[in-house]
């Protein structure tokens, strides 16, 4: 078994982590249960899941609704191959997505990568059954769309996808006007963006697509709604599909049940994952317009969407799903008031020296550290800090300096105030010694 030079614990002899380097991490902790937003660890500690375990935990964990439907829907049909049958609970779920979307056709994946892809695939092959020559594909820098090859080719070039970087197809780029507590040149750099789209959009393009109002893995970096919707005009201008990836911003992250609707813009299709089945199980769905959808229909099999996984509309996640969507339905305050948590706590935070660029859109904010080193997903500042605060009984993930709150909805006044005193106590100490 492989040990680190930071820690004499031993790592797993079978378990290969994500995005991890085990010669420089430390051993993962084991645990062993969560409730609501603690996470109960092997040795008796409980820590606050700031995060959401990566921002799927929506309710907190072990909720007991969402654990009966799926206990319930586990002794009646536990997976059926969907290519040629349906299930009262997808039949429920897409039903009730169609009608809070306004988009009529949901197609059901395992993942939010996968859910990208598929929405990529649509638009893309949109164009050819509609016997229109469009190859052109606009993201915008900064972006995270997944990690299968489709989503890393649609964002950002980086670390994380430079050794597949021949494999991946050319994505053209639009400046992320991105915004925070007094940022006083907004208005510039949105017009740079827009003038950039405005020329890119010249030439016939299959779809744009972006992460309403948030970009996740990118920083936590957040647009104005304006900014959206005059990107929106132009993509209409231009006659193309507008494709929002709702992975992280979907079911209330963003203080709307989806982020595009809080930007009042309309896409064409819509990717959404993470909290869809409450961080339960892992599953996917995209949704489409029926005008895209129709486009697939016809007698040539050219048109047809050539496209499925094993564990489509699996029964188990879509009951997660539908019981997710009570719980949202039956509280929306809990999403749509959560900001105004965030913003007292943050504002105190903001004081810090070590704070810049503090910002909050709905569950989630977020800032960087101010540090001498390069900036980055590689920063340590963040990692300093991460262990500062575990060792106060509060789980956080810093993207390199960039340091963010997402908890579950159902975290308390309490915990989410020990969240950011645990925040400035860690920043203090890296007040301490040079970062």
């Amino acid at each position: 078994m492989l040990t680190t030079s930071n820690s004499s614990a031993r790592w797993h002899p079978n378990l290969w982590p994500p995005f991890t380097q085990i010669l420089k991490d430390y051993p993962p902790k084991r645990v062993l249960s969560g409730e609501g937003a603690l996470l109960k660890l092997e040795n008796g500690e409980s820590l606050i899941d700031a995060i959401s375990s990566w921002w799927v935990t929506l309710h907190g964990h072990s909720n007991q609704k969402i654990a009966e439907a799926i206990a319930s829907q586990a002794q009646e049909l536990e997976q059926v191959i969907f290519a040629d049958f349906t299930h009262p609970q997808a039949e429920r779920l897409a039903e009730r997505l169609s009608k809070k979307s306004g988009l009529e056709r949901l197609f059901f994946s395992d993942n939010g990568s996968t859910a990208v892809e598929v929405g990529l695939k649509i638009a893309y092959q949109y164009w050819q059954n509609r016997n229109e020559s469009r190859h052109q594909i606009i993201a915008f820098d900064g972006a995270y769309h997944g990690d299968t090859f489709g989503a890393m080719a649609l964002g950002e070039r980086n670390l994380f996808n430079a050794p597949f970087e021949n494999m991946l197809f050319p994505v053209k780029r639009v400046p992320w006007p991105s915004t925070w507590w007094g940022a006083n040149d907004i208005e510039v750099r949105e017009r740079i963006a827009i003038n950039t789209l405005e020329k890119l959009l010249q030439t016939k393009t299959a779809a744009v697509i972006l992460e309403p109002l948030v970009q996740g893995a990118g920083g936590m970096s957040m647009v104005r709604p304006e900014f959206l919707q005059e990107v929106e005009v132009r993509i209409r201008e231009a006659g193309t599909l507008l494709i929002a990836d709702e992975v992280l911003t979907g079911f209330g992250r963003c203080g709307s049940l989806f982020a595009y609707a809080r930007a009042s813009i309309k896409p064409d299709l819509i990717s959404l994952s993470k909290g869809l089945t409450g961080g339960f199980l892992p599953m996917g769905v995209t949704m489409a317009k029926e005008e895209v959808f129709e486009q697939f229909i016809g007698d040539n099999p050219k048109v047809t969407f050539w496209h499925g996984h094993s564990f489509t509309a699996n029964p188990l996640g879509c009951a997660a799903a539908n019981a997710s969507l009570d719980l949202l339905e039956s509280n929306p305050k809990a999403y749509e008031n959560f900001e105004s948590r965030h913003i007292p706590l943050l504002k105190d935070l903001a004081n810090h020296p070590k704070v810049l660029k503090p910002r909050v859109t709905g569950t989630i904010s977020a800032f960087e550290i101010k540090t001498e080193g390069k900036q980055g997903y590689l920063n340590t500042a963040g990692k300093k800090l991460k262990a500062s605060c575990y060792e106060q009984g509060v789980f956080i993930r810093p993207l390199g300096n960039i340091v963010y709150l997402l908890p579950p909805l159902c975290i308390s006044d309490s915990q989410l105030k020990k969240c950011y005193l645990a925040i400035k106590k860690g920043l203090d100490e890296l007040n301490e010694e040079a970062c």
